[in-house]
């Protein structure tokens, strides 16, 4: 299956998702789960953590106080059955059999495609279990060391069957315990991860790629220096992913990517590369700061996938407090160019971020209130069928003594199914501005604006929408959400439905 361009990926924990349902296997789900997903509406679930973990690796875990008071902390009540290592400590690409192995993931997949949605799984690039088998059947492909470095630094080294091998880490964190690192400059390396990802492109639709940053040169040379060897003149994406491409033409690649890494990233092949800039500015910064996020070129927003929550970071309930903080977001993170990534229980107002290490999570209650905002979002965001068409930024204009207009965010998508234009106030104090919406048409009519649910309308003079603007006067992290069909428009508040008002 192709996934559309912009798709909505719904991340999927898998172990925690099948314990919390009481299926055993992925074959043993029940319809009506995949039908509540395809029902959000999304284009594509991401299985993360499908893949054999290592015992290996679980032993190592199950020894680091670290790690254990991370999982105590998630799961006061933690049981030695709910630790079952980490699905980024891989032994093997083949599926686990406590998911249902093979079988299980291609009925899942089966399932998903029968409710028009692709399946998406994970490739970690940059590093395997220790007990993974290339150690002994490919050791070229890995970093080696000696016994003079195991003995003076066993926190960077680690004795396996295919003798000492360095452990994996990045340029600015310690080694991570529990893996060993391979080596992206090495032919051997790229000839067999050409061969496996030419095998996992049969079973999904698209590749989740770990830290993909790690394995470009500049950033591989920086974290190992001298011991990788020279600098090879290709890069290791391009080649591998054209290679993969010509056996699966449609398989799309996602990038997880730090550090200002994305561009770089989308020219070596990537469909899609995380936007943590945009989620940083959401949480730390401004208005002011996602604006200017959000002015560089169409090309490269085009390829961000925007997400206010994933595995790897706090809940989002939790980070984006007050809750009108969290609605505010998530308005931005989904009407934006690009992509967009939920995460399961993101929806529900779950607080606690469950470490990958584990297959249960705390039982939570539903944040009802969050829940029916975000169901009201997606269901306004597809009957707009906002994510086609043209999106443009808006500028925001206030007054000389007013400058609360600095506070808001705006823009435009033009589409078949009419012109939508989204504004939202990010401060916690309320905001007054006029939203110069680019539409050359607005003369001489009244434009009448219809607030979706609540049926509220308020009538707007065409004249001063072009001359002046869209006057809004906003709450607290409030937004809205408005379309324009057939001379109609309509708004999604996401706080007081009265928001919208004449500067009369």
């Amino acid at each position: 299956m192709r996934l559309p361009p912009r798709p909505t990926v719904y991340e999927i924990n898998t172990a925690v998702w099948l314990r919390r349902l009481g299926a055993a296997t992925l074959d043993a789900v029940p319809p009506a789960a995949w039908d509540a997903i395809a029902a959000l509406p999304v284009d594509a679930v991401w299985l993360m953590g499908v893949w054999e973990r290592s015992p290996a690796g679980l032993a190592i875990a199950l020894a680091d106080p670290g790690l254990e008071a991370g999982n105590r902390a998630a799961l006061p009540d933690l049981r030695p059955d709910d630790v079952i290592g980490s699905p980024y400590c891989v032994r093997d690409y083949v599926v686990d059999a406590r998911f249902g192995g093979t079988a299980g993931l291609a009925h899942a997949r089966a399932a998903l495609a029968d409710r028009g949605l692709g399946l998406i799984l994970d490739y970690v690039p940059n590093h395997v279990a220790p007990d993974h088998d290339w150690l002994v059947t490919r050791p070229g492909c890995f970093l080696h060391g000696d016994e003079e470095e195991l003995a003076q630094h066993r926190e960077a080294f680690l004795r396996t069957a295919g003798g000492i091998v360095a452990k994996g880490r990045d340029p600015y964190f310690a080694p991570w315990p529990d893996v060993v690192q391979l080596n992206a400059y090495a032919p051997a390396l790229r000839d067999a991860v050409a061969e496996l990802l030419t095998g996992l492109g049969g079973q999904c639709d698209g590749l989740r790629c770990d830290m993909a940053m790690l394995m470009t040169n500049e950033v591989f040379a920086r974290t190992w220096g001298e011991r990788a060897g020279p600098v090879p003149a290709e890069e290791f994406w391009p080649q591998l992913i054209g290679r993969v491409r010509a056996a699966h033409p449609d398989l799309l690649f996602m990038a997880e990517a730090y550090w200002e890494m994305e561009w770089t990233l989308q020219q070596q092949g990537f469909d899609l590369c995380y936007d943590k800039r945009l989620y940083d500015r959401l949480v730390h910064e401004d208005a002011a700061a996602v604006r200017g996020h959000l002015t560089a070129a169409a090309d490269y927003q085009e390829r961000l996938i925007r997400f206010i929550e994933n595995h790897d970071e706090p809940r989002a309930a939790a980070t984006f407090a007050p809750a009108g903080k969290a609605r505010a977001a998530a308005v931005v993170m989904a009407t934006l160019q690009g992509a967009r990534l939920f995460h399961d229980g993101q929806l529900d107002g779950l607080r606690t971020r469950i470490p990958v290490f584990l297959d249960r999570g705390p039982d939570e209650p539903v944040d009802a209130e969050l829940r029916a905002f975000y169901t009201r979002l997606l269901a306004a965001i597809a009957a707009a069928d906002i994510h086609h068409g043209a999106w443009q930024l808006c500028d925001c204009d206030g007054w000389p003594d007013n400058a609360s207009h600095e506070q808001l965010v705006a823009w435009t998508w033009t589409n078949d199914a009419g012109r939508h234009l989204v504004v939202v106030n990010l401060a916690d104090a309320p905001a007054q501005a006029r939203v110069r919406v680019p539409w050359d048409d607005l003369r001489g009519a009244t434009w009448t604006l219809e607030e979706r649910l609540g049926g509220e309308r308020w009538d707007r003079d065409g004249d001063e929408l072009a001359e002046q603007g869209l006057y809004v006067g906003m709450g607290p992290w409030e937004a809205y959400l408005l379309s324009s069909a057939g001379g109609q428009t309509a708004a999604l508040p996401t706080g007081s439905a009265a928001g919208l008002r004449s500067s009369a």
